[in-house]
C-alpha cells in the first residue's frame, strides 16, 4: 500500500508556514546568478530572497519553505526539493530537469514559460496552480494533487499521472500524448481540443462505460 506523505496533504490555502527555525532563516537576500551546486539545506527557509538566474545541479533542500522567493531565469538539474513549502513564489522562464520534488507543495505561486522535464514530482501539490503553457515532458507525478489546476495548452507528454488528483481540472488544448490517463475522469476535467493518442481514446472511452471493440 502506498504512503502518501503527510506534507502532500497541507491545505493549499492553510494559514501561514510554521515558524521557521531563527537558525536557518535566510531572508532579503540577492542570490543572482549564484550557482548552488552540491548544496544541502535542511529545514531551512527561504524568505524573499531572489533566486533569478541560480544555476543548480544536484543540490539537495529538504523539509524547506520558500516565501517569496522569485526563481526567475533559473536552471536547475538533479536537484532535490522533497517535502518543500512554496508559498507566494515566482517562477517566470524555470525550468527543472532530472529533478525530485516528492511530497511538495506549492501555494499561490505564478508559473509563466515553466519546463520540468524529467524527475519525480510523485505527491506533489499543485491544487488550482495556473498552469497555462508549462511543459512536463517525462515526468513521474503519480497521485499528485492538480485537482481544479489550469492546464489550458500545456504540454504532459511522456508522464505518469497514475493516482493523480484531476478534479475539475482544465486541459482544453493541453498535448497529453504518451501520459497515463487512467486516473482521469472526463466527466469531471475540460478535455475540449485536448491532443491524445489512439490508445489513450481508448481509456477515456473505458472511463465513460463505452465499449471499445
Amino acid at each position: 500500500m502506498t504512503i502518501r506523505p503527510a506534507r502532500a496533504n497541507i491545505d493549499p490555502v492553510s494559514a501561514e508556514p510554521p515558524i521557521p527555525d531563527p537558525e536557518r532563516v535566510i531572508r532579503d537576500e540577492d542570490w543572482y546568478g549564484q550557482d548552488l551546486s552540491g548544496r544541502v539545506y535542511r529545514h531551512y527557509s527561504f524568505l524573499d530572497t531572489d533566486w533569478t538566474e541560480v544555476v543548480d545541479e544536484g543540490a539537495i533542500f529538504d523539509t524547506c519553505t520558500f516565501a517569496g522567493v522569485r526563481f526567475n531565469a533559473s536552471r536547475h538539474t538533479g536537484a532535490a526539493f522533497t517535502n518543500c513549502t512554496f508559498r507566494r513564489c515566482t517562477f517566470f522562464d524555470t525550468s527543472f530537469t532530472d529533478c525530485k520534488f516528492i511530497g511538495s507543495l506549492f501555494q499561490q505561486s505564478t508559473f509563466t514559460l515553466f519546463q520540468v522535464t524529467g524527475g519525480d514530482w510523485s505527491f506533489v501539490g499543485l491544487p488550482g496552480a495556473d498552469l497555462r503553457k508549462a511543459t512536463f515532458d517525462g515526468v513521474r507525478m503519480r497521485e499528485a494533487d492538480l485537482t481544479a489546476a489550469r492546464l489550458e495548452q500545456a504540454t504532459l507528454t511522456s508522464t505518469d499521472l497514475s493516482g493523480a488528483m484531476l478534479h475539475s481540472s482544465r486541459l482544453t488544448a493541453a498535448d497529453l500524448r504518451g501520459s497515463d490517463l487512467s486516473a482521469l475522469d472526463p466527466l469531471t476535467v475540460e478535455l475540449r481540443g485536448a491532443t491524445i493518442s489512439l490508445e489513450q481514446a481508448a481509456v477515456i472511452a473505458t472511463a465513460l462505460g463505452l465499449n471499445v471493440v
